[in-house]
């Protein structure tokens, strides 16, 4: 069975600083990018589907034609997230600028993806085990409208020491099953607990290093299109005036959770999510991925034949 690689390659930096999806930080130019569609061919996927924007889409294709990474073993796409690509009947607000997030994203991509699907960040080191999980999701489960999959990520793994980051924190039944995701915007590293939040009331929020966390590693198929949707003109409806407002895409499954219209398993994982934040975080992704390499994780070349 075909799966699809949706890459959310759309967002900039903005604590970064740039585009950080383009950086080497592998011991020969490789970017974080090209670990996830190595990683992607060795679990199984074949087709790689880039979201993308259109002030860079141009400087985002030089790179890949650079890429160390060959991308002969996919078959590749490249899709615009539009201000106006919108459902029927609605219309950007005067002075928006910037797309809906990363829920009109994946629903940006409905007309070139008809297989079950993973979702991932462009600028996020998810690890092998990640995409293998994914790809044996997507393979073994029925493709029902209902199922989905979500690979999570212990919240001590996926900290930076140079300054707070936002998590999804995922509540999940004894079942494995996910009951809700509740987004901490703020969250930093604790001596005591593991991490701590501070929330829109000021109040501080504690959790222990193994909480599972999202770090939008989704398992999805095309059936949610519709589904998103229907949920994204919601937001429209109630927040389309807003002229920074965004739709997140866990936000979007974890309403579809409280309406039972999905089913999300959790594929914990306990490997070390790496990813550039800020411009510090740079080094120590950097000293990651080379250890990876040094332990025989990855090869010299990373080419996809």
């Amino acid at each position: 069975m075909s799966c699809t690689l949706v890459i959310l390659a759309a967002g900039m930096g903005s604590r970064y600083g740039g585009l950080k999806q383009m950086d080497p930080v592998g011991p020969h130019g490789q970017t974080i990018l090209d670990y996830s569609i190595y990683d992607a061919h060795r679990a199984g996927f074949d087709k790689i589907v880039f979201i993308i924007r259109r002030e860079f889409a141009d400087a985002f294709r030089a790179r890949l034609q650079h890429n160390p990474v060959v991308l002969a073993g996919f078959s590749v796409h490249f899709v615009l997230q539009e201000l106006r690509d919108l459902p029927t009947g609605f219309q950007p607000p005067p002075g928006r600028e910037k797309p809906w997030g990363t829920a009109h994203a994946v629903w940006s991509t409905r007309n070139v993806v008809d297989e079950p699907f993973a979702v991932v960040n462009a600028d996020d080191f998810y690890g092998a085990d990640a995409f293998r999980q994914l790809g044996e999701f997507l393979h073994a489960t029925p493709t029902g409208p209902h199922d989905c999959g979500l690979v999570a990520y212990q919240l001590g793994q996926t900290l930076s020491p140079h300054g707070t980051v936002s998590r999804g924190v995922c509540k999940v039944d004894h079942d494995g099953l996910l009951v809700s995701i509740e987004e901490q915007t703020a969250i930093e590293p604790d001596p005591q607990s593991g991490a701590r939040s501070r929330r829109a009331d000021g109040s501080i929020a504690y959790f222990p290093a193994d909480t599972l966390v999202s770090m939008n590693c989704w398992a999805l198929f095309p059936q949610i299109f519709s589904l998103i949707e229907a949920q994204f003109m919601t937001f429209l409806r109630g927040r389309g005036t807003d002229l920074k407002s965004e739709c997140y895409l866990p936000s979007v499954i974890g309403k579809l959770l409280d309406l039972g219209k999905v089913r999300v398993r959790v594929l914990p994982t306990t490997a070390k999510w790496c990813g550039i934040t800020y411009q510090e975080d740079r080094a120590a992704v950097q000293m990651a991925i080379q250890a990876l390499h040094d332990a025989g994780e990855y090869p010299e070349n990373l080419a996809v034949e």
